[in-house]
């Protein structure tokens, strides 16, 4: 089923405010993040040295991001839009009603292929976006009470972890969790399995999760998505770094580093780094850490996973989410995964 989007319209019975509660799970500090930089510690101090994509998304990174899923090489957003363009109305077909979480909500674009979905179906409208920034949470939500009058809207400015501990919604519905955007394959196999097992410890039987991942296919089309031509990627990159010097007191010279991404066979994974130009010592002054850097030295700053149908279908089923029905594009170069929560896993 194809449909478009809805043209806004205003509530005709509550509020906006009535209709939208956001609550922030970071504990409260100067910053909005509880993160003592425990694990800027850490990943600065390892070699190779790495960091946690999450370190990507301040305010400006957001903005970065969402500009990056608009290039013509970048094409993941697209691809997975056009999948939920044509298989929104089948997805709700087969979950029907339910209250509907999304991790890592960002800007909500694709989603409101499903709230449409719903909305058409004549389905209660109960959107649960998850985001680790609330600026960008609080103007989305906003947009979408708008574009939907019968919408409610809790937001939670959490990471995964949190969100998925956080009560769910009592209104007796399954819960439909949408885990899209590929995001799954920042994480290694061993990550990737435990937060697999944090969301199916979150869920009861007879919910669903919508899982959307990047697959294998030609290593130049990978390697371009992450090597745009306007070097909006690259700035996407290297903004990790001021956000580092905002968070922590840091000291990186954005000049001295530069952005590379490349795929790695063996492991099926795109690699984006940040190389030290030269040799250098960086400070944050808030963690009282000082990091030396080698010439040409390495900072992994995401990887990004692409996978087999095959051998993912068979780790979902063993973490007891089987899948039900697989969307893919005319080219399967991305696939959306519908898996429904057994009563319980597998024994090992």
């Amino acid at each position: 089923m194809t449909f478009a989007l809805p043209h806004a319209a205003p509530s005709q019975d509550l509020t906006l405010d009535d209709r939208l509660i956001l609550q922030d799970l970071l504990s409260p500090s100067a910053n909005g993040h509880r993160d003592d930089g425990a694990e800027v510690i850490a990943g600065l101090t390892r070699q190779p040295k790495a960091l946690p994509p999450k370190f990507f998304y301040d305010h400006r990174g957001s903005q970065l991001f969402e500009q990056i899923t608009t290039l013509p090489e970048y094409y993941l957003t697209r691809t997975e839009t056009a999948i939920l363009q044509a298989h929104g109305g089948d997805i709700v077909d087969l979950v029907g009603s339910c209250d509907l979480m999304e991790l890592g909500s960002g800007s909500s674009t694709k989603t409101r292929y499903l709230l449409t979905a719903l909305a058409q179906a004549g389905y209660p409208l109960s959107y649960q976006p998850v985001d680790v920034s609330g600026a960008m949470l609080k103007t989305t939500a906003e947009q979408l009470l708008v574009e939907y009058p019968r919408l409610r809207i809790q937001g939670l400015v959490a990471t995964y972890e949190a969100a998925l501990a956080y009560p769910r919604p009592a209104s007796g519905y399954p819960r439909l969790i949408a885990f899209i955007g590929s995001t799954l394959g920042n994480l290694d196999p061993e990550q990737c399995h435990a937060l697999l097992g944090r969301i199916t410890s979150a869920m009861d039987p007879g919910d669903y999760l919508l899982l959307g991942v990047d697959l294998v296919k030609d290593i130049d089309v990978l390697e371009r998505a992450y090597n745009d031509s306007q070097g909006v990627t690259a700035a996407f990159n290297l903004n990790m770094l001021q956000h580092l010097n905002w968070r922590f007191g840091g000291d990186f010279d954005l000049g001295r580093f530069r952005h590379r991404a490349e795929f790695n066979p063996l492991a099926s994974q795109i690699e984006i780094y940040l190389d030290s130009l030269e040799s250098q010592r960086v400070r944050l002054a808030q963690l009282d850490l000082g990091v030396t850097f080698s010439r040409g030295e390495p900072l992994l700053s995401e990887i990004s996973r692409k996978f087999d149908l095959a051998s993912l279908t068979a780790s979902l089923t063993a973490v007891g989410l089987p899948v039900q029905q697989v969307f893919t594009d005319d080219q399967d170069w991305f696939a959306l995964l519908l898996c429904r929560r057994v009563a319980a896993p597998p024994a090992p």
